[in-house]
């Protein structure tokens, strides 16, 4: 695997910015570590980070660079500070910048497949709510999307601001508006599922993880409940885990053995 550090100017951001990118290269000789490339272009995972991080966390917390090598799979990983992945109210274009500018960016730089069965998407907490959001408002894009521990129910959380402290309640309006009131937009997960669920056209299959013992748990079983009275193809793992990096390096190999790669 080849690692990179890329820093690069987003126009539509107004700024610089940066991306952590694993390159798949196929080697015999690596100890402990077997690599595979697929010819021409690469397959690529587009892994998001939650809130509190950044765009190299999944490579300091998880092993997804030795994880990703056996699959030969690009892996490329934005930085999108505290945005939740929206064009915010207050704030940079952060949906804007990961749908259009990101990838276009992305594949000028590196040989990456435009193919949508050759691209997946995924996240943890707040990146699994923009794994999904992305997945769901742009499915000619993905063959597959994945969410561990994610903050699928937003609208729901918050409806109950009343419960927020002030410096999350002062975030959340920054990003989403002084009401906070996303129901029924594209920035609610559940309304969402109602208008693509039964839709014509491709779906990217789905993968939902969340501990049982995670303050997000209700979250998910309300996004599964929904998902549930749609066509989406949809696997849902609930098991023993909280809202840490133990379960997330575990579930992140999950997630990779359950997307559909097919052949090199």
């Amino acid at each position: 695997m080849a690692l990179i550090q890329c820093h690069f100017f987003s126009e539509v951001l107004g700024l610089s910015t940066s991306m952590t990118v694993i390159l798949p290269q196929k080697t015999k000789g690596q100890i402990g570590m077997e690599g595979e490339a697929s010819q021409g272009r690469h397959k690529t995972l587009w892994l998001l980070h939650g809130l509190s991080d950044d765009d190299t966390i999944w490579l300091r917390r998880t092993s997804i660079e030795r994880y990703a090598a056996p699959y030969g799979l690009a892996v490329v990983m934005p930085q999108v500070h505290r945005s939740f992945y929206t064009d915010m109210h207050h704030g940079g274009k952060y949906w804007t910048f990961l749908t259009e500018e990101l990838p276009e960016i992305a594949r000028s730089f590196f040989p990456l497949s435009e193919r949508r069965e050759d691209n997946f998407v995924a996240g943890l907490s707040m990146g699994g709510y923009g794994a999904f959001k992305w997945a769901l408002r742009r499915p000619e894009m993905f063959a597959a999307a994945a969410s561990l521990s994610g903050a699928l129910d937003m609208a729901g959380r918050l409806k109950r601001k009343q419960d927020m402290d002030p410096d999350s309640r002062a975030m959340f309006e920054q990003i989403f508006g002084p009401d906070l009131d996303i129901t029924g937009t594209e920035h609610d997960l559940l309304w969402l599922l109602g208008q693509t669920g039964r839709a014509d056209g491709p779906k990217p299959k789905l993968y939902q993880c969340c501990g049982m013992g995670d303050f997000l748990y209700q979250d998910n079983l309300n996004f599964t409940e929904a998902c549930r009275k749609t066509n989406y193809d949809l696997t849902v793992v609930y098991d023993e885990g909280e809202h840490e990096w133990g379960y997330w390096d575990r579930h992140i190999q999950r997630v990779l053995e359950w997307l559909p790669l097919g052949g090199s």
